[in-house]
């Protein structure tokens, strides 16, 4: 049988003698009991630019408020089904790390339009909505989307990474970095010629 999961609040609670609220990062990777639920012990969290809540069975995000420093949100390995709840921290988050959950929308994830860095890998993303969302964030630079359906069938309807990459620039010209490979100026101009796929 596997152990029962926990809140943050339990696993900030078993490190004891570390002040959280101190702390810039915060990292709550790969708790044994996984956590499986985000609480209101985050808001202690003043401090933290950076908290580390990948690998463990988080399944939707909870309350954000009082991180009032927050950068970099990492949340990959879990089962995420949304990304609904990010208003608290839209103003200052600029990463979003959520690669490996169960996301098959993006909805949400407009709220934080200071947001450069999105690796959204590995999810059940599909709908190319879902990337035309991601229009509405203007610092966009790095985006990754590799293992999501959508990378999957237009590769596989191309024959060729290169159509797939074109499509996303011609949606998201400002970005720089896609599935971890810079952008081209030549792949630019190409994308700009592209008709549009639904």
């Amino acid at each position: 049988m596997a152990p029962a999961g926990r809140s943050c609040r339990e696993a900030l609670v078993k490190q004891k003698g570390v002040h959280w609220a101190e702390q810039e990062v915060v990292n709550l990777s790969g708790c044994c009991p996984p956590i499986q639920r985000m609480d209101a012990s985050l808001s202690s969290l003043r401090a933290c630019r950076h908290l580390a809540l990948s690998t463990n069975s988080i399944d939707k995000l909870g309350p954000l408020t009082g991180l009032d420093s927050l950068e970099t949100l990492s949340l990959g390995r879990n089962c995420l089904k949304r990304l609904e709840g990010l208003e608290a921290v839209a103003g200052t988050l600029r990463q979003l790390w959520v690669s490996y959950n169960q996301l098959d929308r993006l909805a949400g994830v407009e709220k934080a339009r200071g947001l450069r860095v999105l690796y959204a890998s590995n999810n059940r993303i599909k709908d190319w909505a879902e990337v035309d969302r991601l229009a509405a964030l203007p610092d966009l630079e790095d985006l990754l989307l590799l293992g999501n359906p959508i990378h999957q069938e237009a590769v596989a309807l191309a024959g060729s990474t290169q159509s797939y990459r074109l499509e996303v620039l011609r949606r998201l010209s400002r970005l720089k970095k896609l599935d971890g490979v810079p952008v081209e100026i030549e792949e630019l101009d190409a994308a700009r010629g592209l008709t549009s796929v639904k």
